[in-house]
Parts: structure tokens; C-alpha cells; sequence
């Protein structure tokens, strides 16, 4: 039986993220997904928080803003600054022993790695997402050509700011992931490349609005 994970989600600690613990407690508990990756925008906290009650169930990232683009640092300890370039970035990572994982890299609409700053990257990079449940709308699907001309692991994560993303996209492997194995599970990964449902993709302005509101 496939093991479902997901490795880029947003709790509430994201400027326009809104995962719960709540959410979180139910997207384990009720088997949407084995595992997750807290990905916050320049923080690990609540990621931090969330391993220590489900253990290898959640993965701690960070989705960090990089001088040429985001980039997510998977397995990390401590937290990286964003508005380095993104060479300090992955070296920083590196440092802690994580994974470097480029998410919707190439998007027009996003702050995304481009595809000239993955050339000169793209021998530091681990993980290639090639499929963002968000991206119906902001930018597309890497094509088999563009996949085959990079040396990564690839996966299909949602990129969820609320529950209603959560549990359409994600990769399928083999065991519960940890930093030794996830690379190799990956091999043999199955990209599950489903969207949500379109009311999703209103949540990270909804979630922007309750924050500025205070709600």
C-alpha cells in the first residue's frame, strides 16, 4: 500500500496560509495523508510544533524566499532568512543536512526559481516539483520534455493553504519517508495529479483578509 505525502503545505504561520492544528490532527487521523511537509513562508515553528505530536508523520520545511526565487529546505532544524541569494539559500540547507526542493519552479505569476537560475542550481537541487495543485490557474505542469532534461527526484504536492486543498495532490511511495530514504522512495514514486476544488483557490486571500481583519 502506497504511502500518500505531501511536501509543500501552509499552516496559519504563512502570511496566506491557514492550516490548523485541527486540520492537521485530521488530514493524519483520517488517513487524507500519511505524511506532510510544513512548508510556512520563512518559518519552521509551527512545523516544529507539529512534529513533536505526530512524530515522522510531518516533515519540517520552509518555503523561503530567496533573492531569485522560492525555494523549500525539507528536514531543516533551524530557520532560513529569507532575501538570500538562492546559492546562500541551498548552502544553508545543506548545512542542516536538508533537501532542497524547488517548488513550481519556472511559474510567471509566482516568485519562482526560473528556468536560467535552475541551470546553475540544479546540481544542489534534490526535489523538482513538477506538479502544483495550485497551478491550474498560475502557471502549468512541467511538460515531459522540460522534466527529462533535469537529473532530480520529482513529486506532485498541493501546495494547500486550507483544508479543502489537501488530499488531491500528492506522490505515493513505498514506507514512511525519512531524510536517508525519501531520495531513493522517490525513484519509484507515483504522482498523484489531481486539483482541488476550485473554491481552494480563493483560501490564501481569504486567509489574508481574516489576518488583516484580526478574525
Amino acid at each position: 500500500m502506497l504511502c500518500k505525502i505531501d511536501l509543500h503545505t501552509h499552516s496559519g504561520l504563512s502570511f496566506d496560509g491557514g492550516l490548523t492544528l485541527i486540520d492537521y490532527t485530521k488530514i493524519l487521523q483520517q488517513n487524507v495523508l500519511d505524511v506532510v511537509a510544513v512548508t510556512d513562508h520563512n518559518t519552521i515553528t509551527f512545523a516544529k510544533e507539529l512534529q513533536k505530536k505526530f512524530g515522522r508523520k510531518i516533515i519540517v520545511g520552509e518555503e523561503i524566499e530567496s533573492l531569485d526565487g522560492e525555494i523549500i529546505g525539507l528536514f531543516l532544524q533551524k530557520e532560513i532568512p529569507p532575501k538570500l541569494s538562492a546559492f546562500e539559500t541551498i548552502q544553508r540547507i545543506k548545512m542542516q543536512n536538508g533537501l532542497v526542493y524547488i517548488p513550481h519552479p519556472f511559474e510567471i505569476q509566482r516568485k519562482s526559481i526560473k528556468i536560467k537560475m535552475f541551470e546553475k542550481i540544479k546540481k544542489e537541487v534534490d526535489i523538482v516539483e513538477v506538479f502544483n495543485g495550485r497551478s491550474m490557474f498560475r502557471g502549468k505542469e512541467l511538460k515531459d520534455k522540460e522534466i527529462l532534461q533535469f537529473k532530480n527526484f520529482f513529486t506532485a504536492s498541493s501546495d494547500a493553504h486550507c483544508f479543502l486543498g489537501v488530499g488531491k495532490t500528492y506522490t505515493g511511495i513505498s514506507g514512511v519517508p525519512t531524510r536517508q530514504t525519501l531520495l531513493k522512495a522517490l525513484k519509484k514514486g507515483v504522482l498523484v495529479k489531481n486539483y482541488p476544488p476550485l473554491i481552494s483557490y480563493l483560501c490564501p486571500f481569504i486567509n489574508k483578509i481574516k489576518k488583516r481583519a484580526h478574525l
